[in-house]
């Protein structure tokens, strides 16, 4: 029987108020060594404050800071990345977000789908960028790789 192990979890409540929901989620989760990761955006995880309002290159580095921590508190590292998808509402910031997203995963080389989209959850959220990772065989079992 497979464990899935929930990180950072929290209810929309809390991170919409504004909002008429009560949603059980979480940031990512592990299973059989696979890290699910939520889509992330230019926010801080800590305190639910929005970043980089109106900077589309700020917003994108926020959420791969992100997608980074959040893959190190499931027992990964950028590299284990297999997958990206990345939601803009503008084409025209494509090469700005690619371009950061890049400097992050030089080398990693994962699949990408990249789509527009007409809106994200908040209207100053401009890019959401969502990662799948695998962790290495070391990582799953505790063995050297």
């Amino acid at each position: 029987m497979s464990t899935h192990t929930r990180i950072r979890t929290f209810n929309t409540k809390d991170t919409y108020p504004e909002q008429n929901l009560d949603n059980d989620l979480c940031q990512a989760v592990v299973a059989n060594g696979v890290v699910y990761l939520r889509g992330q955006i230019g926010q801080d995880l800590d305190t639910r404050e929005s970043v980089g309002i109106g900077d589309v290159e700020a917003q994108a580095d926020k959420a791969m800071a992100n997608i980074k921590m959040l893959l190190e508190e499931a027992g990964g590292t950028l590299e284990d990345i297999v997958k990206v998808t990345v939601y803009l509402v503008d084409p025209r910031y494509r090469e700005t977000v690619y371009r950061t997203m890049g400097r992050w995963l030089k080398g990693v080389f994962p699949v990408s789908t990249g789509l527009v989209v007409s809106a994200l959850a908040r209207p100053e959220w401009l890019v959401e960028i969502d990662a799948t990772a695998v962790l290495s065989p070391a990582t799953t079992t505790g063995e050297p790789a």
